[in-house]
């Protein structure tokens, strides 16, 4: 077992590669969404429905990543949202190479490149990278979170009803009509609610108080490894996927403390469970 020390100090390391990397590849994002604007054609692919997309850009980036990983941290596990792959017995790689794809094929300008470390399936350090506003958002565990270098803390309203909550919705209709249901049944409890389409960044949002809450249900690891620890760090009370049954079996959560309690019963009150 690492001592909390030398913990720390791999952990930094470990951040650094993640920035570095994701940086790389939100460049490769980001001349790709210019090119694709000057007239380049968009190779587009689906995968679980005709709504759940898949470009030729979100594969050119994770093999990016995985290269780039393979010669900074060889011997290492990688698991991406294009490629796959499994946990290995110590550092694993969590990349989702495009955060919000349907975003990026649109032109709206809020995806991102996301990459975390992970030891025994626990995130340990990551960067969540904005190839259009550059911005670089990133977190050790222990250590808390940055912007740009800039440290991140959640808000504290003092309310529910003076929450704004992010949230985020399935590809399968049938699942969307069910979240809809209880997003409307909830909007009677808080401030608003707001939809961007990149869990990663509603994530980090919920780190910089640009929103109070976050709820999801359906997330994948690569959705949240690095932006659910930035929240944690920058002080939210954070639920992962299967640590809440309660609320859902694959509910994800990160919320200012002030909020976080009354914001989980109001969901399950809402039906979060049923969906």
């Amino acid at each position: 077992m690492w001592s909390h020390v030398r913990v720390g100090v791999i952990e930094s390391r470990l951040s650094d590669v993640a920035e570095r990397v994701a940086t790389e590849a939100a460049e490769l994002v980001r001349d790709a969404r210019v090119a694709i604007q000057d007239g380049t054609p968009l190779r587009i692919g689906t995968k679980s429905t005709d709504t759940d997309v898949v470009t030729a850009v979100d594969h050119e980036a994770e093999r990016l990543v995985r290269t780039r990983l393979a010669e900074l941290r060889p011997g290492e596990q990688v698991i991406g949202e294009e490629q796959g792959g499994t946990h290995g017995e110590g550092v694993t790689w969590v990349v989702d190479p495009i955060d919000g794809t349907v975003n990026f094929v649109y032109g709206y300008p809020w995806f991102a490149v996301s990459l975390a470390a992970q030891v025994d399936g626990v995130s340990v350090a990551g960067a969540v990278v904005e190839p259009v506003s550059g911005r670089r958002w990133r977190a050790v565990r222990g250590g808390g979170a940055t912007l740009d270098g800039r440290p991140l803390s959640v808000s504290s309203p003092p309310r529910l009803d003076l929450t704004l909550v992010g949230t985020g919705f399935a590809y399968a209709a049938e699942r969307r009509g069910r979240q809809a249901e209880t997003a409307a049944k909830l909007l009677a409890h808080v401030r608003d609610i707001r939809r961007s389409g990149s869990a990663a960044l509603d994530l980090c949002a919920v780190a910089a108080g640009w929103v109070d809450a976050y709820y999801e249900h359906g997330l994948s690891p690569w959705d949240w490894a690095a932006g659910a620890l930035i929240a944690a760090e920058a002080g939210a009370v954070v639920t992962s996927p299967g640590t809440d049954p309660a609320a859902g079996a694959d509910f994800t959560c990160a919320a200012a403390p002030s909020v976080a309690a009354p914001l989980r019963d109001a969901l399950i009150e809402c039906g979060a469970a049923r969906i």
